[in-house]
C-alpha cells in the first residue's frame, strides 16, 4: 500500500518558508515525497485574470487565498517585481534533495503556464519548458527526471516534450492509475502518475468542511487503496503553512492505515511502463476546482 506525496511549489514565499517546514516535518515521521519548483519568476499577483473564471472567486472566498498567500505574494508581477525564485532559493531547492527527498520541475512561471499554456504554440510551451529544464540543471547540477505541470495544465507541445526532454515519468493530470497518454490518436512515451485523491484547497469550504476537519473526511477518501498507489498533490504555500497541522493529521492517519508514504520515484520503479494501460488525456472539469484541466480519459483498447 504505497501513498505518494507530490508537493507542488508555485510561489518564493511558499519556497522560502512553506519548504523547510514540510522537510521537517516529512523527516519527523520518516514519509518520503517529491518536491517539484517552480523555477523562475514568481508572477502571483497577475492571477487576478482568473477572477472573469467561472466558479474562481467563489473558490477564493471559501479558500482565503490572502490569508495563505499572503498580500506580498498577491502583488508580484502587477505593484511589485516578481522575485526569480530559482535565483534567490536554489540554495533551499538543493538542500532539500541533500536531505533525501525527490526533486523535479512544477514550471518555470505559474501564473503565466497555468494561465496560457493550453492555447499556446509548439515555440512558447518549448520556451517555457526549456527555460525550466535548463534553470534546473544549473540549480542541481543534473537534468530534472520528473515534471508536473502547474495547475494541472498541458498541451500536445509540452507532452511531446515530456518524451524529448528525457523524463522517466510525469504527474501532469488527475486521474485513477498510472498510464501512457493518447492525445487524439497520438502515443506519448512517457508514463503519467496522476494526482488520484482531492486537494484540500479542492475540499475546504465544501459541504461544510474546515480546516480543522478536512483531514479527516480526507482519510475516510483514501480508506480503499488503489492496486497502485493512491498520489496525493500538496502545495508549499498550504500544507507547508497554515495547512500544515491538516497535513500532519492526514501523515498520521495514512500510516495508522497501513500506507507507505514514498516520493513518485518509488511508485514509478514498482511499475513495468511497457505494461501500461493506455489512456485517452482528455480537458475537463473536476469538483472543487474552476476551470478545466487534464484529465485521465476512458482506456485506449485498439
Amino acid at each position: 500500500m504505497k501513498l505518494a506525496l507530490k508537493i507542488d511549489v508555485d510561489t518564493y514565499r511558499g519556497t522560502r518558508e512553506g519548504v523547510p517546514r514540510l522537510v521537517e516535518l516529512l523527516q519527523k515521521h520518516k514519509a518520503g515525497a517529491t518536491f517539484l519548483f517552480s523555477l523562475g519568476p514568481d508572477h502571483t499577483g497577475r492571477a487576478i485574470t482568473r477572477a472573469f473564471r467561472p466558479g474562481f472567486m467563489k473558490k477564493v472566498s471559501r479558500t482565503s487565498v490572502l490569508e495563505h498567500y499572503g498580500l506580498k505574494t498577491l502583488l508580484y508581477g502587477t505593484l511589485l517585481p516578481g522575485p526569480d525564485i530559482g535565483r534567490r532559493c536554489a540554495e533551499i531547492m538543493r538542500s532539500t534533495r541533500a536531505a533525501g527527498f525527490e526533486t523535479g520541475i512544477h514550471t518555470w512561471d505559474h501564473v503565466k503556464w497555468q494561465d496560457h499554456v493550453a492555447q499556446r504554440d509548439e515555440r512558447w510551451t518549448g520556451e517555457e519548458m526549456g527555460a525550466a529544464y535548463l534553470r534546473f540543471a544549473e540549480i542541481f547540477g543534473v537534468n530534472a527526471r520528473t515534471h508536473g505541470a502547474a495547475g494541472w495544465q498541458m498541451n500536445l507541445h509540452a507532452l511531446r516534450l515530456t518524451q524529448r526532454l528525457g523524463f522517466d515519468y510525469c504527474s501532469d493530470t488527475r486521474g485513477s492509475c498510472p498510464f501512457m497518454p493518447i492525445w487524439r490518436g497520438e502515443i506519448i512515451a512517457c508514463p503519467q502518475l496522476p494526482t488520484t485523491l482531492p486537494t484540500l484547497d479542492e475540499l475546504i469550504g465544501l459541504e461544510g468542511l474546515t480546516p480543522e476537519s478536512v483531514a479527516e473526511h480526507l482519510l475516510t477518501l483514501s480508506e480503499t487503496p488503489l492496486p497502485t498507489g493512491h498520489v496525493y498533490t500538496l502545495h508549499a504555500e498550504l500544507e507547508g503553512m497554515k495547512l500544515l497541522p491538516a497535513f500532519e493529521a492526514l501523515l498520521l492517519g495514512w500510516r495508522e492505515m497501513g500506507y507507505e508514504l514514498v516520493p513518485m520515484r518509488d511508485m514509478f520503479n514498482a511499475l513495468k511502463p511497457k505494461l501500461l494501460p493506455r489512456h485517452e488525456l482528455v480537458i475537463g472539469e473536476i469538483p472543487g476546482r474552476s476551470g478545466t484541466l487534464a484529465l485521465q480519459g476512458k482506456e485506449f483498447l485498439a
